[in-house]
């Protein structure tokens, strides 16, 4: 699969900038101290929902109505994030939209997705399962499947990484959680696009290991997914699309737990006063188990998210 090039990363920009503005980046300096070196935290926590998948869904349906194939509806599976983007730019061109959830997925992403309009279906014990369900759902009832790795989703997912290189240029190094693969490979793109130095580090969880597994195979390989918090990166079977890009691209990978993500997210509060998802705080947990040896170094993290439902994050932190 061919990377968007720096012409249509820009080009996607301005569909995402139609429906809000660039999120910002800060050096935090509390997070600094932590760390023990410079940290910069892009938000895209402060998305309308609250995380970077919604400009793979503007792109997405941008690129559908270009081609004049919108169709009249759109069935997907996530936990959550990804359906809230598909939900969103579903309502903005008209179309209907159900998605499919795992059983026992987060109430108040659910509760997000519906109000959205969403028609949401609850199916399988995990994202696989919920995935090939919305696939047999599409091709009954004619739908059109919209896929969690797509070109024209990661189009849009990189114009998040161009803002944060270029506004932050002396990047030497940065942290992104791995879910289906698009930021891991939207940050790569970016990269690429405007030649910027950064390393790029991916973070998954230690209880999800499919990317981390594959990676060292070099072929797709199945894991459990046992992770109670980071539920955006409960992924059971790599993207084989996402896995040829990040092959020889990532610095390394970093698998952090389910308790580092939440002394992260603890950290991220404390710090920041910013809510993050346990996905969300991945990033700052794997920058935090190598932070030795980040001395000196200027470090980016991307909080891609903050939809954790309230009881959770309560629970979060009374339990340091």
């Amino acid at each position: 699969m061919t990377l968007p090039t720096l012409h249509q990363i820009e080009a996607a920009a301005q569909v995402v900038y139609r429906a809000f503005a660039a999120t910002p980046q800060y050096a935090w300096g509390l997070l600094g101290e932590k760390l023990g070196s410079a940290c910069w935290v892009k938000h895209e926590n402060h998305t309308p929902v609250g995380a970077f998948k919604i400009r793979g869904g503007l792109t997405y349906f941008d690129q559908l109505a270009k081609r004049g194939t919108l169709p009249a509806e759109v069935i997907s599976a996530t936990r959550g994030n990804h359906g809230q983007s598909i939900g969103w730019a579903a309502r903005a061109h008209g179309v209907r939209c159900t998605i499919v959830v795992p059983h026992g997925n987060s109430l108040e992403k659910n509760a997000a997705m519906r109000a959205l309009g969403v028609k949401l279906v609850e199916h399988g014990a995990d994202f696989q399962e919920s995935r090939e369900y919305a696939m047999q759902l599409a091709t009954e009832r004619q739908a059109h499947m919209v896929p969690s790795f797509h070109p024209d989703l990661l189009r849009g997912v990189a114009t998040y990484w161009w803002e944060f290189f270029k506004a932050v240029p002396q990047l030497d190094v940065v942290y992104v959680p791995i879910g289906q693969g698009s930021g891991a490979c939207a940050a790569i793109a970016a990269r690429r696009a405007l030649g910027a130095r950064a390393r790029i580090v991916g973070v998954v969880s230690a209880h999800a290991t499919t990317y981390a597994d594959s990676l060292a195979a070099g072929h797709v390989i199945e894991a459990p997914v046992t992770t109670q918090l980071a539920d955006g990166m409960a992924c059971r079977i790599a993207d084989a699309q996402a896995l040829a890009i990040l092959q020889g691209e990532l610095d390394h990978i970093v698998q952090v737990s389910d308790a580092e993500v939440a002394q992260a997210m603890r950290d991220l509060f404390a710090c920041t006063h910013n809510v993050a998802e346990g996905a969300g705080a991945a990033a700052f947990a794997a920058a935090m188990q190598e932070r030795t040896s980040l001395r000196g170094q200027t470090v980016g993290l991307a909080l891609t998210g903050g939809n954790v439902d309230s009881a959770v994050f309560a629970q979060v932190l009374r339990t340091p």
